[in-house]
């Protein structure tokens, strides 16, 4: 998806005259990745779309729109301001390369700085990302060969000369810590592969029928009597019985709104995984209404079900109404999927656009019916997350789990959590009832 729209930027500029211009750009964007920042390819393509509500000719709207989207840090600056100036000043030409570096004008070198001399890192806790691994800093000779060997590289597939990718091996070692939404394409197709050998287990309920079992708890009369007709009516053996047990029923229930886009496509891989690894399991998506795609999802074949799931998800990638769609579930579906003592999941990262009121009553009402009430929130895998949203304040005080949804590290935590919740009784937590909302006159 990432690489179809890079193609169209790439035929735009093309088509315009400056094809050079979207060269330059992705080059610009890989020196900042390779001298420590974090540059993803989404990153990029906000920079490329970026470009077209600004003026190009004036410099300092281009340095202020790529510090916008490029920096995640006031520390990273520095950084930032020094690849701009170096990579976007006046190139001396050919003819002036012949002459000694000390005839050049001052404006080749930008505002008195020698050409192999970088700025101090003012982070020590990045001095890591700026050193090679002899622990050397990055001079400028290296990164000019570093970029000189990328630009030769022109035997590379097409796909790899558009979009900008990180070199690093995708094994799975390294995808367990390593943020969904900074996947490249080949780690999301090693995503789906991992995602799909994933083995789910939830943990048991005990129901009301009774099944033998040589070492229950209670005594089993008609057993006992049938087996006292081989011995002439004397009860020989005294036959016991236990309550059954089965896996509960899991409902997930995913948000799939505009905020959640770079996450959606791995968490509905990772429905998929339940639905197709699990008995009893229901999903549901929501934006600005609930839609439910059990159906779709018990597709074995990943690609396709997630076809299916496109085409009848409408609000896809739009507005997010936590409180109506869950008021939709309590009201239409509840009844249905919570029965025995459901696990409810419900992954969002509480942007709301709805009525707070309704969010509260609505999560008071579902963590009544279901057994245990997890959120998962990919936002909270961030180091600096706060969960200042007013959606999920309004949520928290009827969660029982608040859990992050960002890598494979998080989702096997969540695997653990499932199976090992107890089967005797209902897990403790103080019950919240909101108020109901005043009826309108």
């Amino acid at each position: 998806m990432l690489n179809d729209e890079v193609r169209q930027f790439r035929a735009q500029y093309v088509n315009r005259g400056h094809g050079h211009l979207f060269h330059n750009l992705l080059l610009f964007c890989r020196i900042l990745r390779e001298m420590g920042l974090d540059v993803n390819p989404t990153r990029t393509i906000d920079l490329l779309r970026s470009l077209e509500f600004i003026n190009l000719k004036n410099k300092q709207d281009f340095y202020e729109v790529g510090k916008a989207i490029m920096l995640r840090h006031n520390d990273e600056q520095p950084i930032y301001d020094y690849v701009f100036q170096m990579f976007w000043r006046k190139w001396p030409t050919k003819e002036e390369l012949e002459n000694p570096l000390n005839d050049l004008p001052p404006e080749y070198w930008g505002d008195k700085k020698e050409p192999g001399q970088l700025p101090k890192n003012p982070n020590p806790e990045r001095e890591d990302a700026n050193k090679n691994k002899e622990g050397q800093e990055i001079d400028q000779g290296k990164m000019s060969r570093k970029v000189s060997e990328d630009e030769a590289d022109e035997n590379a597939p097409e796909d790899e000369q558009l979009l900008d990718r990180e070199q690093t091996y995708s094994a799975s070692e390294i995808l367990q810590s390593k943020d969904f939404q900074d996947f490249s394409q080949e780690e999301l197709q090693e995503a789906k592969r991992l995602l799909s050998e994933l083995r789910w287990k939830l943990s048991l309920r005990v129901c009301r029928r009774y099944a033998p079992s040589r070492n229950g708890n209670r005594f089993d009369g008609r057993r006992t009597v049938r087996k006292a007709l081989r011995f002439g009516g004397v009860p020989l053996e005294l036959a016991r019985k236990e309550r059954k047990q089965k896996p509960r029923q899991l409902v997930l229930i995913c948000d799939v709104s505009g905020s959640m886009d770079l996450y959606s496509r791995l968490l509905l891989q990772f429905m998929h995984s339940l639905e197709n690894g699990l008995r009893y399991v229901e999903t549901f998506v929501f934006g600005t209404r609930l839609t439910r795609i059990t159906h779709e999802l018990r597709n074995k074949n990943v690609d396709e079900a997630l076809l299916n799931v496109s085409k009848v998800v409408k609000d896809w990638a739009g507005g997010t109404k936590i409180g109506e769609s869950l008021e939709t579930f309590n009201v239409h579906w509840a009844r249905r999927v919570l029965g025995h003592g459901a696990i409810v999941i419900i992954i969002s990262d509480g942007w709301d656009r709805g009525g707070v009121d309704i969010l509260r009553r609505e999560m008071a009402r579902l963590q009544r019916l279901s057994y245990r009430l997890i959120w998962l929130n990919p936002l909270l895998g961030l180091p600096d997350y706060q969960p200042l949203t007013v959606g999920i304040q309004a949520a928290l005080d009827y969660v029982d789990d608040f859990l992050p949804a960002h890598n494979f590290k998080s989702m096997r935590e969540l695997g653990m959590l499932l199976e090992s919740l107890s089967t005797a009784q209902r897990p403790e937590r103080k019950q919240h009832f909101a108020k109901p909302l005043m009826a309108k006159r």
